[in-house]
């Protein structure tokens, strides 16, 4: 066969696969759902997840007045994540076998290395959840205050992750060190700036992590959150168009009305005056106001932000169902306040269930080019391709990947920020 790859070649690259499988550090934490690639090509790559019921109870045994519909929320994942390194090698350059490993290994790391920021950056983009630190990471009641956040609004507890910047991590790591009566765990923290697990969440430290610049938006912004203003939202399964149409309802944002966004950007934080979180299931309030990002701006008075306000104010089923916050007070401008005050990392931490990898697959045709294909434990498949050129004596490489990340749940994920005054 034309092109054929030589067994050196084949155990180049399972070792590549092996190094790649092993930098996937940050893909690990995340949920996979593996799909049908016929089915996906003829949805243009895209499909609706379901996101957990939040169901009601009642009391007594009379529950005439209580059937009602439960409403499903679903998102869209999309297969948008292609990446690929190329590269050449002329017959001189192969007489070095060493530099087609080399380049290889590079391309791993660099490919691991995209799959790993993509989920980091839908873990910090759209993860809701804020917790304001205004010194430098110190150690426990850090990480605690990301237990408690989650604690607090009902996400379950098992399978949470950490993701610090090597500066807080290392922070956290020192705090670690000088403590005397914790044996092999102070040993690791001296030794490596090993953290490991603390209070509930499996730690990593990120040698890349975003940072989040300081809010601009200013403290004169107000919303109306007066019922008559109309900045609540009800969720649904599904809308029908003016036509007649039905199609899925992306329930994790809201379009919502302020007196202007200038200045104001993706990412920014914020809370909304008398505006508390609630638990999930029990609605009670937490009596902590709820924490909101901005996804877009969209004109000089409107953006968009997630969570939705789903405050109840509506008073239909799925208000009542998938509740999040409850004002004590409503005003025609309720303050907004901005959380991110200093520019600094931003430190993810989520429950695994949130983030969501679908692997995907490329059909490359056998026209004249070698193939090789692997899968890692996540289920990501990886394309190696290698074509001569008689013409140049240049042979082409290049290893390939196609998958999609999705936030599913962004009340069950955020962001930790440091040095905020």
């Amino acid at each position: 066969m034309a092109n054929e790859f030589s067994k050196e070649e084949r155990v180049a690259f399972e070792e590549i696969l092996e190094g790649f499988n092993d930098q996937l550090v940050l893909s690990k934490a995340a949920m996979v759902y593996r799909t049908d690639q016929a089915n996906m090509a003829r949805a243009d790559d895209v499909i609706w997840r379901p996101q957990p019921y939040i169901i009601q109870s009642y009391d007594g045994m009379d529950q005439s007045a209580n059937f009602g519909d439960k409403t499903q929320l679903s998102v869209p994942v999309n297969i948008g994540y292609s990446k690929s390194v190329p590269w050449t090698l002329d017959a001189r350059e192969l007489r070095d076998a060493l530099q087609e490993k080399r380049l290889g290994d590079a391309a791993k790391v660099r490919l691991a290395s995209d799959i790993n920021r993509a989920v980091l950056d839908v873990a910090s983009l759209r993860g809701s959840l804020f917790v304001k630190r205004a010194a430098a990471a110190a150690g426990f009641d850090d990480v605690a205050q990301c237990d408690t956040i989650m604690n607090e609004q009902g996400v379950p507890s098992e399978d949470r992750y950490l993701a610090l910047s090597s500066r807080d991590y290392n922070g956290m790591a020192n705090n670690l060190a000088v403590r005397q009566h914790m044996g092999e765990k102070v040993s690791k923290a001296y030794d490596s700036a090993y953290v490991g697990r603390v209070c509930g969440f499996d730690t990593y430290k990120l040698d890349y992590a975003r940072a989040l610049p300081l809010a601009a938006g200013g403290a004169a912004i107000t919303i109306d959150t007066l019922v008559a203003g109309g900045n609540f939202y009800a969720p649904q399964a599904r809308q029908i168009a003016g036509t007649g149409e039905g199609s899925n309802v992306d329930n994790r944002t809201q379009v919502v009305t302020v007196t202007a966004t200038l200045n104001v950007k993706e990412g920014d934080a914020f809370t909304i005056a008398n505006c508390f979180a609630v638990h999930q299931i029990t609605k009670q309030s937490t009596g902590q106001l709820k924490t909101f990002r901005v996804v877009r701006v969209l004109t000089g008075t409107t953006m968009e932000i997630t969570p939705p306000i789903v405050s109840n104010q509506g008073g239909t089923e799925s208000e009542e169902q998938y509740q999040n916050c409850v004002f004590t007070a409503t005003a025609n401008n309720a303050a907004i306040v901005w959380l991110n005050t200093a520019t600094a990392a931003t430190n993810p931490f989520w429950q695994k269930g949130a983030i969501e990898i679908i692997p995907g697959r490329y059909a490359v045709p056998d026209a004249g080019v070698a193939i090789m294909r692997g899968t890692t434990d996540q289920g990501i498949e990886v394309v190696m391709q290698k074509q001569y050129d008689i013409d140049t004596m240049v042979t082409k490489y290049r290893l390939d990947t196609l998958f999609g990340v999705a936030n599913k749940a962004p009340e069950m994920s955020g962001i930790m920020m440091f040095l905020q005054p």
